[in-house]
């Protein structure tokens, strides 16, 4: 079961990208490859981290002690692989697309499908994404220069340290979208109203304040990471974070998404609301 992931964005067959079951189903048979940013945009999207049963309720601890980072949207029960408060047909092991592996904290395979290697004391939890709230802005007037060349934003492992839990601890993740002065100020306004998706930014402008050398280096290598001359780097804390986190923790077995390859609930956006 264990298929390698590149980072096509290669749409193999038609299907409504705009109904999540529709996406769901086109990720799990394989005929939608590439990272889920542009897909079921009036969504909810998650981060997926699934640990032993074990450390389970340390690594919600860890979580809500993080929460602008590590927002709970679902918890699973040991081995299950569904999340029906979140999506009908909802396939945690299927669904992302691509699955990144740990043993012993190192990372060991990364894959398409994680039903080979899924284990019945395993509970998945499904955090908030910046993802989610992309829509949101947009709907705001909010230009975001990635999503119109087809990028995703950015992420970086900065020099602040998250808040302890058991096994749990780390650097915090951040996301960085290049916005106008503008824009970004709009954007913190409305950000800030959607805890569940990060809230708002953690920093504008200065990479330096978190540690960041150079804007080219993201986490996972991948995202736009060029400024043009008018534009600010924004950071939102990040669900990646929670990856750092199962890597310090040394855990024996755990899975988590792969980048930019997240969980596509039926939770709806709350964009139809918005002024």
């Amino acid at each position: 079961m264990a298929t390698s992931v590149e980072s096509s964005a290669d749409v193999v067959d038609g299907f409504d990208t705009e109904d999540p079951r529709a996406v769901r189903r086109a990720i799990r048979e394989g005929r939608h490859r590439g990272f889920t940013n542009g897909l079921a945009r009036h969504h909810v999207q998650g981060n997926l981290v699934a640990v032993p049963a074990a450390h389970a309720d340390d690594f919600e601890a860890y979580c809500r002690a993080n929460s602008q980072a590590l927002p709970i949207l679902g918890r699973s029960a040991p081995g299950a692989r569904d999340l029906p408060a979140l999506g009908e047909d909802l396939d945690l092991a299927r669904d992302t697309g691509g699955y990144m592996i740990f043993r012993d904290g190192a990372h060991v395979d990364t894959a398409r499908d994680a039903r080979g290697v899924w284990r019945d004391d395993l509970v998945s939890f499904v955090l908030g994404c910046s993802f989610s709230f992309e829509a949101i802005l947009q709907a705001h007037g909010v230009r975001l220069r990635h999503l119109d060349e087809g990028d995703v934003s950015a992420m970086y492992v900065t020099n602040r340290d998250t808040v302890p839990a058991g096994p749990f601890a780390g650097k915090l993740v951040v996301s960085m979208r290049a916005l106008r002065p503008a824009d970004a100020i709009r954007a913190t306004l409305v950000s800030a109203r959607f805890p569940q998706f990060h809230g708002a930014p953690i920093s504008l402008g200065l990479p330096s304040d978190l540690g960041i050398a150079d804007l080219a280096e993201s986490y996972g290598g991948h995202g736009l990471t060029r400024l043009e001359a008018d534009e600010l780097p924004v950071f939102w804390a990040c669900g990646a974070t929670g990856q750092i986190a199962v890597r310090h923790a040394n855990l024996p077995f755990c899975i988590t998404h792969h980048k930019a390859h997240m969980v596509v609930t039926d939770l709806r956006l709350p964009i139809e609301s918005l002024p």
